[in-house]
């Protein structure tokens, strides 16, 4: 099955092909202002491997510019090659050692999202939490269980730098079973997305 995985929801980006094997993967910095790299590194693949079976998309949660650059992209493929297109949590293709790890990240507006995967199946979360409320819930947790960040967050001391991982996202894909997302396509919100109405016209 030849199978193409896009992963743009942090500030690693990757990319991976893969026939049984993998076939060809790329990794690159994720510049949410510059997508050149990405599209440069997909080009390469379509020239060197043809039109994919399946596309995989890692949803986020993350970027949603970068999550909806990568939707994008996937959308134009599927119409050209015919494609199954899914998607699928990044965070659940983290690259560990471990069968079962944490992903926490910054929701802004001071809260802090928390997610606990195994066996790359979201058994928790996404879930939102003060910085408080997330250092009791991580206090508790059994020391060998990894946590992981994609950016920095040194107020949370066992948290490690980590990034979703295209080549992980392709395996995933070779499994039927998995509870993927299927088309329409839409980044992982970790809240409902604020629609700025217009005013009403004034009456006269």
């Amino acid at each position: 099955m030849k199978i193409l995985a896009l992963e743009l929801s942090t500030a690693r980006g990757s990319l991976a092909w893969l026939n049984d094997d993998v076939e060809l993967a790329g990794e690159w910095p994720n510049d949410r202002k510059n997508s050149a790299a990405f599209f440069e590194n997909l080009s390469v693949a379509a020239k060197k491997f043809g039109p994919p079976e399946i596309i995989i998309v890692g949803l986020g949660p993350g970027s949603y510019a970068g999550t909806r650059i990568a939707i994008s992209a996937a959308i134009g493929l599927q119409v050209s090659s015919g494609a199954r297109l899914i998607g699928y949590p990044s965070i659940c293709a983290m690259e560990c050692d471990g069968q079962e790890y944490c992903v926490i990240g910054d929701a802004r507006r001071k809260s802090f999202f928390f997610a606990r995967i195994c066996a790359h199946e979201l058994v928790e979360g996404p879930s939102l939490h003060s910085e408080g409320e997330l250092k009791s819930k991580l206090a508790v947790l059994e020391d060998d269980v990894p946590i992981f960040c994609s950016e920095s967050l040194p107020r949370f001391e066992r948290a490690v730098i980590g990034y979703p991982s295209a080549t992980i996202l392709a395996r995933l894909a070779q499994n039927p079973q998995r509870s993927f997302s299927l088309p329409p396509l839409e980044p992982i919100y970790l809240r409902e997305p604020h629609v700025t109405l217009p005013k009403a016209a004034s009456s006269k």
